[in-house]
């Protein structure tokens, strides 16, 4: 999961809002999103080539999601971080102490972003920084640096989330999602991968011929406990594949 935007509003009728890309290389097989036949509690998108996923939602109100942290010069990890995701929608362990469990074995891992929720908490932990962290109430963003690193296509997201607060419909969250638009060569992060790749990932919506955006997921959750996940995958070049809606 490469982009994710969200609205953490704690007493709201609708708590959590969430509008997340999945960027990925085309060729990793991957299922779109549903209840897991060995956990049916879960129900998210499922990495065929490691076994784990990138975001999704478990039972009592938990919540994942991920992104990776960009560093190209780093030899490749020993674990995949998408089973971070799986094993707290999978397991119950309260946040904080699958939290100090994750601490513990980050460094199996190359650097990530990872959200856990629950019915009344949210909260973001930066393998750079060791700190899991709360949220209070707010709209965040995460992409391939830390919370809210001001990348354009972060912010131009969050700001697009802002607008559709009001009242949240899928069908807006993955309209803002779908912008193709690349930033400015003057804007873009130097994360060390050259001028022309940070040019490709600039944008909210990621096209080429063998890597891009390959789900676009849009997450409401609601007082009462229920929750609308709507997801839209692709194909390369941006071509769509199909729709998952599910009311749980």
């Amino acid at each position: 999961m490469c982009l994710i935007v969200f609205a953490w509003r704690p007493g709201h009728a609708q708590p959590l809002v969430v509008a997340a890309n999945r960027d990925e290389f085309y060729a990793r097989p991957a299922k779109p999103l549903a209840q897991w036949a060995n956990a049916p509690q879960v129900y998210a998108g499922r990495d065929l080539e490691a076994g784990g996923t990138w975001l999704g939602i478990g039972a009592d109100g938990r919540f994942a999601a991920l992104t990776n942290i960009r560093e190209p010069h780093k030899p490749p990890s020993r674990r995949s971080r998408g089973e971070l995701v799986a094993d707290f929608l999978t397991g119950n362990q309260s946040i904080a102490e699958y939290f100090t469990e994750v601490g513990r074995r980050s460094v199996d891992y190359a650097g990530f972003n990872l959200l856990l929720g629950s019915a009344d908490q949210l909260w973001h932990f930066n393998s750079r920084d060791l700190a899991p962290q709360p949220l209070s109430a707010g709209i965040y963003g995460l992409s391939n640096g830390g919370l809210d690193t001001p990348w354009p296509k972060l912010l131009k997201a969050k700001a697009a989330l802002a607008e559709v607060l009001d009242n949240p419909q899928p069908q807006a969250l993955l309209a803002l999602l779908k912008d193709p638009q690349t930033a400015p060569f003057s804007e873009l992060p130097d994360t060390g991968v050259g001028l022309a790749t940070e040019s490709l990932l600039s944008s909210v919506f990621i096209t080429s011929p063998s890597y891009g955006t390959r789900a676009s997921t849009a997450l409401i959750v609601n007082a009462d406990g229920s929750r609308l996940m709507v997801e839209h995958s692709f194909g390369p070049l941006g071509g769509r594949l199909g729709e998952v809606r599910l009311a749980v």
